[in-house]
């Protein structure tokens, strides 16, 4: 029994028998008798409602559109369905969860389908899934690539068949050992953005020092080296295997920092930026010692970090909409790139325990401001 929910903007599916009106309409002006051929097969499975299902799912209440014979004709025309013809579809699978966790989904839903001509089907789901059933349904609508959102996705498009494109988003990728097969976009920022924004605030910075487990964020740290040269940062790396040691060496590391031409970078790395015990102790030590800390997780920022980034959900949805019809254009794979669509936050109060004067016309360059007005 599949428990795989239909969720987010479901559009109208053609009744049986209507391909060939489909086409006809396709080739030229359609003949209002077509029109209402269709509409008179449609009758019956919107018998129970004014009109066909055009809103996302919010607690499983649909807003209903009613439409007109003249409506239906029109959306046969439009350029988006013409475009759609052919190229078969885009199928999304999202965590079954709640707010706010599902907004953000939701907001990069919306971007794959401002993006995209292709038709575009949406399927919440959870850990009781039926692969078999999941398999026939995506074939059954000629779904071309899968776009995988969040841990949830990803896990569930691992037991798609082999012949389905994958494309991953919303999820934090940790390891090269997750990363190797999978293209798409990962949830972690690109380091290159983040030092751009470090070297725009503090322009005589001239080292990055990270603590990080190998095991876990290799692949970002071979990113991350690149573009610290690419921006004129030395990037020192400091490897840590557990919190013990990650604690031990951020000690060592703030006390011999320089707070002029030194910053600290927290990544995504659940090893040595541990929010429990590990993440207070650097807040602390960056206040004492007057070294900034930057990071990968906006949520940081609230807590004392002088800056971060987050997710820009509906621009990542976008980008990996053109990813999609870029695979099923037939362009070759790119493998798993971080995050360049961002939004940037900063803390005032912690940038002026810093001597860091950020006036209104620099403010207006971040979206979120903590702490906030």
């Amino acid at each position: 029994m599949t428990t795989l929910l239909f969720n987010a903007r479901r559009r109208p599916r053609a009744p049986r028998g209507a391909p060939a009106l489909l086409l006809l309409l396709l080739a030229g002006p359609a003949p209002r008798a077509i029109a209402n051929a269709i509409a008179d097969d449609l009758a019956p499975a919107t018998a129970q409602a004014p009109g066909l299902l055009e809103r996302y799912d919010s607690g499983g209440q649909y807003g209903m559109l009613p439409i007109t014979v003249s409506q239906l004709e029109d959306q046969l025309r439009s350029p988006d369905l013409q475009a759609s013809v052919g190229k078969g579809a885009i199928a999304v699978l999202y965590p079954n969860v709640s707010e706010p966790f599902r907004g953000a989904f939701i907001g990069m839903i919306q971007g794959i389908e401002e993006r995209t001509r292709v038709r575009v089907r949406s399927y919440a789901v959870d850990t009781r899934f039926d692969a078999a059933d999941l398999n026939a349904q995506l074939k059954r609508n000629g779904t071309r690539v899968v776009i995988a959102l969040g841990r949830q996705g990803l896990n569930v498009a691992a037991a798609l068949d082999s012949d389905i494109e994958v494309l991953v988003g919303g999820a934090l990728l940790l390891s090269d050992a997750e990363i190797a097969n999978l293209n798409g976009i990962s949830l972690t920022p690109d380091p290159a953005l983040l030092f751009a924004r470090l070297r725009a605030l503090l322009p005589e910075t001239r080292r990055v020092i990270v603590v990080y487990d190998p095991k876990k964020t290799e692949w970002l740290l071979r990113i991350a080296r690149e573009a610290a040269r690419g921006q004129g940062l030395e990037l020192v790396s400091h490897e840590a295997r557990d919190l013990g040691q990650a604690a031990q060496l951020y000690a060592t590391l703030f006390g011999s920092a320089d707070s002029r031409r030194d910053a600290v970078w927290l990544p995504h790395d659940t090893t040595t930026v541990e929010e429990g015990t590990l993440l207070p102790l650097i807040l602390k030590q960056a206040w004492n010692s007057g070294v900034p800390i930057f990071s990968s997780n906006v949520l940081h920022v609230k807590k004392g970090a002088l800056f971060a980034m987050s997710p820009n959900n509906v621009e990542l949805g976008r980008s990996l909409a053109s990813s999609a019809e870029g695979a099923i254009a037939g362009e070759r794979k790119k493998g798993v790139q971080p995050l360049r669509e961002l939004h940037t936050a900063i803390n005032l109060r912690t940038a002026s325990h810093m001597g860091l004067n950020i006036g209104y016309q620099q403010q207006r360059t971040f979206d979120l401001i903590y702490p906030e007005p």
